[in-house]
């Protein structure tokens, strides 16, 4: 249908007139009311406007079409206005209305930036900004839900203030504008006001009662695996949104549908004004007891460029090296064991363990490090890169002090342990990602990553059994020393393609992963055991050279495929086939007369080389309708596997089958609250060293047998969560909880006599299962009536239940290993702008540790934190925190432990944009910082005690710079 409107000052009032949807095409002919028209003229007109129309459209002008419905009651929305302006200046491009469905399409529009204004009386307008080039055909809004003004005056927070948390889907988003920002604050100031968060002194960050590994920028790798870098540096004034979701690998984000593989994860999005411009920090101190540090980090962001670069060096804790992914395929010893039921040669199993650089408060670190980082997008964003470099060492030595007591039926046995150790790792690493968008349908993303890595290391122990009466079992006094080489290289490449049908893809991922280590090290053991009368004891040395050459390689290939089976649901079927060889070479060699290591040990040498095919296959349904999501399928991989012992020459063959089913179940209630159910199940093969140990001398008085009978065991797990903010109180509600329980569990089987030797078996027990379960949750609310303070309240319980047989002189046992935590807690914050802010929790904790052979270990607990900071006259600032903890005595450990770690700091801000501070700080102020720790396995219970930084006062001094766009703040 075409209009013809005369005089162009009543084009706009037309327009709101037309009712019918069909009207696509308006004609303005200029000129004045009254003027008459030839219809020479005017069909002259019209012919010319039908020949630009077909002209437009043939030359592939675009067309938008979507689809209006309303929030809540899912009603189509009839006759809503669909306008198109121009970006600019808001001029209107394209007008229409919606159809009885609720549909609508507008047709020849020219590439440029737009705004899409749908509204409708009573409804909350929907405005979209949007782009057409080359590369869009069809913009296909498909659903726009429009919100009832009713529902969001009760959804939003009015009086000013901003909706500060938003629920989509499985995303949680939080808004920096409705949080205090101070000039020069980090994103962890930021994030410690979020509700439900806690950021511990090193920066690590838990968020609804969970660790999140990993910290993006506007979506993309920054630095890789080291989140401080970006929570500690990065500009909280330079925040749009803060997203809080569970990573899905590339492959699954692509289908959309859940392949289990997630990683919880903070995503920084920035600002686009502060997207160009320059910023970083220099910071150093020095103190007593010549502790040190210092820090520095350039960053310059351009367009769409990012360049950022970093140094750390110091003594006092800060070490900055985020390296999380350690050796490739784990650093417990022998044989480790991948989600698929591919099996890999590591390097340790003897405390011969290749050091992967990891400090977690246990002993005196001195770091040095440093990084750099680049990523870009071009071709209008075709293509994009994603580079880091990092290289850094790291040195660690400490102590550690360990008592154990081991609860047997025929009486117990303690022990206790004293260890010196020195570690040292030096490192490179580059990784690069680049992702190019073929066409609109097709993209390759190619992720490549490399590592060299040198450590050394070198431990003495000292330890000791006593029997019944203190009577002597055995002791040991042993020499470790190591050093490793160590390489890996990784590559993947992702193609996906979307196919013509709408919800029709084909994905393609091929991985190569090569990994070597080669090591040498020393053993110089002197273990004493009673004799067999009892009268005295028996010395066994050892001095050997220990040698370690191990080559792992795999490739790996997964192709998934989605088929639309109807509006509502899709299925995706995979298929992935791995490849895997690997080859381990360890050799033992006694000392000889002439002072040479050059006479092997063929009892604790070997020489293994392993070949693996797994093909693995599975469909997995999507359901998705209105506000439910539905996920359920399995996967199935024949694992065959096979070993050849090189020096006895034997073969070992098993051929299994791993079953892994899955189901999820996701409701969104609305905006601000969630629900979700997961189902996960797996079928857990024994591993190698279960079945098949390698033969270790380290630790005489600690021996694994293997058990070729060993069948797989099956383990499932339910899960929940709820997620739920109610706008107007400032109100959250985190409840998390799963069960998991494990059937024909494999358990081990000991053996213990009379000098304290413990052997170990693993056999599958199917009369009892094994259990584990964890209940978190946790409500935050805004108290008006305390003066705006948040208060929150949380609560944690978890626990295990595990089954193993106990064997001595008295008998064979069936021992029933029951571990059990409860906590609760409170916390209030509050932050007041350019005034004061402080934060503080605290709780009991009641621990369980009980076996049904020997005794029970249960005790009372109380945890506490505190922070706060107070802004006085003349730009000082006095900030402290402190951290208490209280563990009580047991029916074992009869003693009690108490620490409170109390720091505190005083600085002086200067200049007007207040970003040169001088600081005072005095680290554990009453010199209590002790290591501690507990822990029980079977009938053993341990605690043990370890060397950590104590009290030290340092000076230190610090910069921000910033020439970014918009300058520094003070947001509210």
């Amino acid at each position: 249908m075409i209009f013809c409107v005369y005089g162009d000052a009543r084009v706009f009032k037309l327009l709101k007139k037309v009712k019918s949807p069909q009207a696509t095409n308006i004609l303005v002919i200029f000129g004045k009311q009254n003027q008459i028209l030839s219809m020479k003229r005017l069909l002259l007109s019209l012919c010319f406007f039908v020949f630009i129309t077909t002209y437009s459209r043939a030359q592939g002008l675009h067309t938008i079409k979507g689809r209006t419905i309303d929030t809540a009651s899912t009603t189509l929305l009839s006759g809503t206005s669909i306008a198109v302006l121009n970006a600019k200046d808001s001029t209107l491009v394209k007008f229409t209305r919606a159809a009885e469905n609720g549909s609508f399409e507008l047709t020849g529009i020219k590439n440029g930036k737009f705004i899409l204004l749908v509204s409708y009386p009573k409804y909350a307008d929907f405005v979209d900004h949007f782009t057409l080039d080359s590369t869009t055909q069809v913009k296909d809004y498909g659903k726009i839900n429009l919100t009832g003004m009713a529902k969001i005056l009760a959804d939003v927070i009015i009086k000013g203030n901003r909706t500060a948390i938003k629920i989509k889907g499985d995303t949680t988003e939080f808004d920096p504008k409705a949080f205090n920002i101070e000039p020069n604050s980090k994103v962890e100031d930021l994030i410690k006001q979020f509700p439900g968060f806690q950021v511990d002194k090193d920066g690590k960050i838990t968020a609804q009662g969970k660790t999140v590994p990993k910290v993006l920028v506007d979506g993309e790798e920054f630095f890789g695996d080291d989140p401080t870098l970006v929570t500690k540096n990065l500009r909280a004034d330079m925040v749009e949104s803060v997203q809080l979701y569970d990573k899905a690998s590339d492959q699954a984000s692509f289908t959309g549908i859940d392949d289990g593989e997630k990683t919880k994860t903070l995503n920084i999005k920035l600002k686009e004004d502060k997207k160009n411009g320059y910023f970083g920090k220099v910071q150093g101190g020095y103190g007593t007891k010549d502790f040190y540090q210092g820090q520095a980090m350039f960053n310059k962001f351009w367009g769409k460029k990012k360049f950022s670069a970093y140094g750390i060096l110091g003594n006092n804790g800060t070490v900055g090296l985020g390296w999380d992914d350690r050796d490739k395929y784990g650093a417990s010893g022998g044989l480790t064991m991948s989600d698929d039921g591919g099996m890999y040669f590591s390097s340790g199993g003897d405390d011969f363990d290749s050091y992967d650089g990891q400090y977690n408060g246990d002993g005196i670190p001195v770091a040095r490090t440093g990084g750099l980082h680049f990523d870009n997008k071009w071709n209008k964003d075709k293509e994009s890169l994603n580079t880091n470099y990092k290289i850094g060492s790291i040195r660690v030595q400490g102590n550690r002090n360990s008592i154990s007591q081991n609860n047997l039926e025929s009486g117990v046995q303690n022990s206790t342990s004293d260890e010196s150790f020195d570690k040292d790792m030096f490192r490179q690493k580059l990784d690069a990602m680049y992702e190019l968008k073929i066409d609109t349908t097709l993209t390759m993303k190619v992720n490549v990553d490399g590592a060299l890595k040198k450590s050394n290391s070198s431990s003495h122990f000292e330890t000791k059994t006593l029997g019944k009466n203190d009577k002597f079992l055995n002791s040991s006094d042993r020499t470790l020393s190591n050093e490793v080489d160590d390489q890996s290289f990784n590559m993947n490449v992702l193609f996906t393609k979307k196919l013509k049908k709408k919800g029709r893809t084909l994905s393609l991922n091929l991985n190569q992963s090569i990994n070597k280590s080669n090591s040498e090290g020393y053993l110089n053991s002197l273990n004493k055991r009673v004799d067999t009368a009892g009268t005295g004891t028996i010395d066994i040395h050892t001095n050997q050279l220990k040698t370690n050459d191990i080559t792992n390689s795999a490739f790996k290939l997964n192709a998934a495929y989605t088929e639309p089976l109807s509006k509502t649901l899709t299925v995706i079927i995979n298929y992935g086939l791995s490849l895997m060889n690997g080859k381990s070479d360890r050799l033992s060699f006694n000392q000889s007369g002439s002072g040479r290591y050059d006479i092997l040990d063929t009892l604790y040498s070997n020489n293994f080389e392993l070949n693996q095919t797994i093909n693995q296959a599975g469909a997995i349904f999507n359901y998705k309708k209105g506000k439910t999501v539905i996920n359920f399928g399995s996967k199935f991989s024949d694992v065959n596997f096979k070993q050849d012992d090189i020096y006895h020459n034997k073969t070992y063959v098993r051929n299994f089958i791993n079953y892994m089913p899955q189901a999820s179940y996701q409701y969104r209630f609305s905006q601000q609250k969630s629900l979700r159910i997961n189902y996960n199940g797996n079928t857990n093969q024994p591993s190698l060293d279960q079945v098949q140990p390698v033969r270790v001398n380290n630790d005489p008085f600690n021996v694994v047998e293997g058990n070729q009978d060993l069948r797989p065991s099956f383990r499932s797990n339910v899960s929940a969560s709820y997620n739920a903010y109610k706008v107007l109180t400032d109100q959250s509600v985190w409840l998390s909880a799963s069960y998991s329980f494990t059937a024909n569990p494999i358990v081990s089987d000991v053996t213990t006599d009379g000098v304290g030797k413990s052997t170990y078996r693993y056999i599958n027990y199917n009369d009892k299962m094994q259990t584990n379960f964890y209940l978190y949750g946790q409500v935050s609310r805004k108290i008006n009536a305390l003066g705006e303070i948040n208060v929150g309240l949380n609560a944690n319980t978890s626990g295990s239940s595990a089954y193993s047989f106990i064997t001595t002189n008295l008998g064979r046992a069936l021992n029933n290993t029951k571990n059990y935590s409860y906590s609760g807690g409170i916390n209030f914050s509050k932050y007041k702008d350019k005034s004061y802010s402080f934060y503080t929790r605290f709780g009991p904790s009641y621990n369980i540790a009980r076996t049904s052979v020997g005794s029970n270990s249960d005790g009372w607990g109380w945890s506490g934190y505190a922070s706060g900071n107070v802004q006085l006259p003349g730009k000082f600032e006095i900030s402290t925190d402190a951290e208490y903890r209280y563990n009580g005595k047991t029916q074992v450990l009869k003693e009690s432990f108490e620490r409170l770690i109390w720091n505190a700091s005083i600085s002086k801000k200067f200049f007007k944009s207040e970003n040169l501070r001088f600081s005072a700080t005095v680290n554990d102020i009453l010199n209590q910082n002790i290591g501690f720790n507990r822990s029980a396995y079977n009938t053993m219970i341990s605690q043990s005690s370890y060397t950590t930084i104590r009290r030290y006062l340092m000076f230190s001094v610090s910069w921000d710079f910033n020439k970014m766009g918009g300058g520094i703040k003070t947001q509210k």
